[in-house]
């Protein structure tokens, strides 16, 4: 499924979740960490995939379009469950 949102949105996301969430994603998705951490903006392509991660320059860090949302779909479940709220973007 795809979504856009801005990437200081997917930022904010990644920053509220827990310790060790990334292992988590990655372990339950059965990908490399470095592939995890890829979809939230990070560059390791030598040890990480590519995720069909496409980013426009604009405001808010620029638009960004998800081809694929299970990894996020995997972080915010991960925020959900413990009851943490990220400041989404009005």
């Amino acid at each position: 499924m795809e979504r856009t949102i801005t990437f200081n949105e997917l930022r904010r996301i990644k920053d509220s979740l827990p310790d060790g969430s990334m292992h988590r994603i990655a372990d339950e998705l059965n990908l490399s960490v470095d592939t995890v951490r890829n979809f939230f903006g990070g560059q390791n392509f030598k040890d990480g995939k590519s995720v069909g991660l496409h980013i426009e320059p604009g405001p808010n860090g620029g638009i960004v379009q998800l081809d694929d949302t299970t990894v996020l779909d995997k972080a915010l479940k991960i925020l959900d469950e413990l009851n943490i709220n990220y400041q989404e973007e009005k």
